[in-house]
C-alpha cells in the first residue's frame, strides 16, 4: 500500500492535551467591558501586581470603545477631517513668516542663476 500513513488521525504538532503536559495555568481574571452599543465583552488577564488592567478596550463586534461601566460607555471615536500638507503649514506659520520664507528662497534661487529668466 503506497502512500499509507503510519499514524492516522493525527497532525504535526498534535500533542496529548492537559495541564499535567503543558505546565500549569497563570491565575486568570476576567473583566467585563461594555460597549455604546449594548455588546459585552470579557476578555481575561493574568491576575498578578504587575498587570494593568486597561480602563478602555475595542468591541471586537462592532469596533466601538468599550468601557467598565455599563451605564456610561464611552462614546465613539472623534475622527479629524483629512488635512492636507498646506493645511498643516498654515497651522504652524502665519502669512507673514510664510511671505518672509518665501522672499528668502527665492533670493537664494536668484543668487544661483536659478529662474532669472531669458537672457538678453
Amino acid at each position: 500500500m503506497a502512500g499509507a500513513n503510519a499514524i492516522r488521525g493525527s497532525r504535526v504538532g498534535s500533542g496529548p492535551m492537559g495541564e499535567t503536559e503543558r505546565g500549569e495555568v497563570a491565575p486568570r481574571i476576567f473583566v467585563s467591558y461594555w460597549c455604546g452599543n449594548g455588546h459585552e465583552t470579557t476578555p481575561s488577564f493574568a491576575q498578578g501586581g504587575e498587570v494593568e488592567i486597561p480602563a478602555v478596550w475595542d468591541c471586537p463586534r462592532c469596533g466601538l470603545p468599550a468601557g467598565q461601566d455599563r451605564s456610561a460607555p464611552p462614546g465613539p471615536p472623534r475622527t479629524e477631517p483629512y488635512k492636507t500638507h498646506l493645511a498643516y503649514v498654515k497651522e504652524r506659520r502665519s502669512d507673514q513668516e510664510g511671505e518672509s520664507l518665501l522672499e528668502e528662497a527665492l533670493r537664494t534661487l536668484r543668487e544661483r542663476g536659478v529662474g532669472a529668466g531669458p537672457a538678453e
